[in-house]
C-alpha cells in the first residue's frame, strides 16, 4: 500500500500580517524568529497556555462603549464574547448592536445602577472609557466637571459584576490627576492589582499617533501592558533587529481609495469602502487656502504665502496651534483623529496630496476600523463615533495580554 504523503497546508494569516510579510519578507522572517524565541507564557507555548483556561470564550461587558471599537479589538482575537454594553448616545448604541448583537442598552448607566430589578450579566472582563472631556487639556479650568466622576460609575459596575479583570481607557491626563489616585486605591481595596501606563496607538500598528491612558487591573496578579510591535523608524533605524516593524503610515492606510464622490453618506447604496468615502463643497477661498499648505505644513504656511486669506485670529496667535489647518504626511502616521476630522481648521486633517480634508472612510481606516464595520447614523454622528473610538487594533493588543494573563 502506498504511503500517504503529509500535505502541509498554508496557514491563513490575518490581512495586516500578510501585508507586512509581503512588503518586508526578510525583516518579517527576522521578526518571526525573534517572536518565537519569546512566545511562551509561564513556560508553556502561548497556544497551550490559552487552552488551560478552556475553549469557551471570555465574556465581556463594555461600558461607555461608543460604536464598539474596544469590543471589536477583543473580538478580533476570536476568544472574547460581548454580553452587555451601554452608551448614552443612541446612534452609537445602534452602531454597536449592528455589529455585535442586540445587547447594547442606550441610556444613562446610572439609571441602570439605580434600578433594583436590573442585574448585569456575568462576565470575566469589564472594559470601558468613561467620558474623558473632564480630564482633557482643553478643559483644564473645569475643575468641577461632573464627567470626571464617571469613573465611579464604572467601578460600581465592576463591584457588582466582580470580573477577573477590567480595563479602563482614557486621556493621558487622567494618570496625573487626583482621580487616578482614588481609582487605584479603590481597585486595590477590591482585590485588584493595578498597572497603568500611556500607550501610543502607533506603536501597535495603528496608522495614527494617538496616546491613551490604559489602566489594567486583575485579581490574579499584575497585568503587564502589551509590548510594542512597531516603532518610529526615524528614531530607531535598527528597529527590525529588535523585532519591531516601522510605524504604519497614512499612505499605506488609504492609498487604494479613489477620489471621493458626492457629499453625503451612501450606506446601502454602494458597498464599503465607498459608502463612507464622500467629500465636501469647499468655497473658492477654502480651495485657495488648501493649495497654500504643503505636505506636513500648517496655518503658518498659509499666513506666509497668502496673509490676505489668513483669518485675523490666526495672525494674532503667534505661537501654538501648529496642527491647525495642517496637512498630513503621507509617510507617517496621522495625528489624533478627533470627532471633527472633516474640518481642517480643527487640526491636521488635510489629505497628504489632494486639496481636501480626509473623508469618513479615511478617518475610520486611520483608526484601524475594517471596511466591513457597519456605522449607522448621520454624517455628524458617525464622525463622533469614529473620533471617540478606541482604535480596534490597540484594543486587540490589549486583548492579547488579557488572554495570556488569564
Amino acid at each position: 500500500m502506498a504511503k500517504k504523503r503529509d500535505v502541509k497546508k498554508r496557514i491563513a494569516l490575518p490581512p495586516d500580517i500578510d501585508r507586512i510579510i509581503s512588503r518586508y519578507p526578510e525583516q518579517a522572517y527576522a521578526l518571526l524568529r525573534h517572536s518565537f524565541q519569546k512566545s511562551s507564557y509561564n513556560g508553556l507555548p502561548v497556544a497551550e497556555s490559552l487552552s488551560v483556561y478552556g475553549k469557551r470564550k471570555l465574556r465581556v461587558i463594555d461600558l461607555f462603549s461608543g460604536a464598539g471599537g474596544f469590543t471589536l479589538g477583543l473580538c478580533q482575537t476570536g476568544r472574547f464574547e460581548p454580553v452587555f454594553a451601554n452608551d448614552f448616545n443612541a446612534y452609537a448604541a445602534k452602531t454597536y448592536n449592528a455589529n455585535f448583537g442586540d445587547h447594547c442598552l442606550h441610556g444613562d448607566i446610572n439609571d441602570l445602577l439605580a434600578n433594583d430589578s436590573f442585574k448585569f450579566p456575568d462576565a470575566e472582563v469589564v472594559i470601558g472609557g468613561p467620558p474623558c472631556q473632564g480630564f482633557s487639556p482643553l478643559n483644564k479650568q473645569r475643575e468641577g466637571d461632573p464627567r470626571k466622576q464617571l469613573w465611579r460609575t464604572f467601578m460600581e459596575v465592576v463591584g457588582r459584576v466582580n470580573p477577573v479583570a477590567f480595563v479602563m481607557e482614557n486621556v493621558p491626563e487622567l494618570l496625573s490627576s487626583a482621580e487616578f489616585v482614588d481609582i487605584k486605591a479603590l481597585a486595590e481595596s477590591m482585590g485588584y492589582f493595578v498597572n497603568a501606563d500611556i500607550l501610543n496607538a502607533a506603536d501597535y500598528g495603528v496608522p495614527q499617533r494617538r496616546k491613551r491612558a490604559i489602566i489594567l487591573a486583575s485579581r490574579t496578579g499584575l497585568l503587564l501592558h502589551p509590548n510594542p510591535t512597531h516603532c518610529n523608524p526615524q528614531k530607531s533605524p535598527t528597529l527590525f533587529q529588535n523585532g519591531l516593524l516601522p510605524w504604519e503610515t497614512v499612505t499605506r492606510a488609504i492609498e487604494d481609495l479613489p477620489a471621493p464622490v458626492g457629499t453625503d453618506l451612501r450606506i446601502d447604496q454602494v458597498p464599503p469602502p465607498l459608502d463612507l468615502h464622500f467629500g465636501r463643497t469647499p468655497t473658492k477661498q477654502s480651495l485657495s487656502r488648501y493649495r497654500c499648505v504643503p505636505e506636513g505644513g500648517n496655518r503658518f504656511d498659509l499666513q506666509r504665502k497668502r496673509p490676505d486669506l489668513t483669518p485675523m485670529c490666526w495672525i494674532r496667535k503667534k505661537s501654538g496651534g501648529t496642527d491647525l489647518f495642517g496637512r498630513l504626511w503621507g509617510d507617517r502616521p496621522a495625528f489624533t483623529i478627533r470627532t471633527e476630522f472633516f474640518k481642517p481648521e480643527k487640526g491636521r486633517y488635510l489629505h497628504p496630496q489632494q486639496h481636501r480634508p480626509i473623508t469618513h472612510r479615511e478617518a475610520a481606516r486611520l483608526q484601524s476600523f475594517p471596511d466591513s464595520f457597519k456605522f449607522t447614523g448621520t454624517k455628524i454622528e458617525i464622525a463622533k463615533q469614529i473620533g471617540n473610538a478606541v482604535p480596534p487594533l490597540l484594543g486587540k493588543r490589549v486583548a492579547e495580554v488579557l488572554l495570556e494573563h488569564l
